[in-house]
């Protein structure tokens, strides 16, 4: 049985429905961006046959509801084996997070990778929404298996300072730092390949 690899993508999140539309009014296309596979599309040929990663479209990318969210990752879960590993990218990243802070998922969970994820507000200009963790993490640290954070210095989304947020609500989690990995939307992410193939 190939081990199933389960990638929250990340997303937008707005307090109203006018502060969304005012994002999609001013948001800037990268065209080259719609054309470029990134590392969780070859995730799955990079960590090679034992493995399989599952790519679920979270509802409403550009304006995420976690209660939406929340819902849609719970269809999910029967279909999920034991011992999976689950990555979180940005906004995906404090969505698995707060899930596992806040309920019992029924199976065991071989490890979780938070990749550039966000933990508040603080030093930023967006916002959370219903995505706002709860004041302990300790159900995530319990649930979540061997706990990864990647955070890079040159992040322009989510504040480096996140990370020692994360180091203080999860202090048995394993930290990476890397200086010049943005938000991690590179093509390949050989150190999220290593780390869970080492699992």
């Amino acid at each position: 049985m190939k081990k199933q690899v389960v990638i929250i993508h990340g997303g937008d999140t707005f307090n109203t429905y006018t502060e969304y539309i005012a994002s999609l009014k001013s948001f800037i296309i990268d065209f080259s961006k719609m054309l470029r596979r990134g590392w969780k599309e070859n995730l799955e040929q990079e960590l090679g046959s034992e493995f399989r990663v599952v790519l679920p479209k979270m509802p409403n990318q550009a304006n995420a509801k976690y209660s939406e969210w929340k819902i849609w990752f719970e269809k999910i879960i029967p279909f999920l084996d034991e011992e999976v590993v689950f990555v979180g990218h940005s906004l995906g990243g404090i969505f698995l997070a707060k899930y596992f802070s806040e309920n019992t998922y029924p199976k065991k969970i071989r490890a979780t990778f938070l990749i550039a994820a966000p933990f508040d507000t603080s030093g930023t200009d967006y916002t959370l929404a219903d995505f706002s963790l709860p004041q302990s993490l300790a159900g995530l640290e319990k649930q979540g298996g061997k706990i990864f954070i990647y955070q890079s210095k040159d992040d322009n989304v989510v504040p480096f300072s996140n990370l020692e947020k994360y180091k203080h609500a999860l202090p048995s989690a394993k930290e990476w730092v890397f200086t010049d990995r943005g938000h991690f939307n590179q093509t390949h992410l050989p150190e999220l390949v290593e780390d869970i193939q080492n699992l």
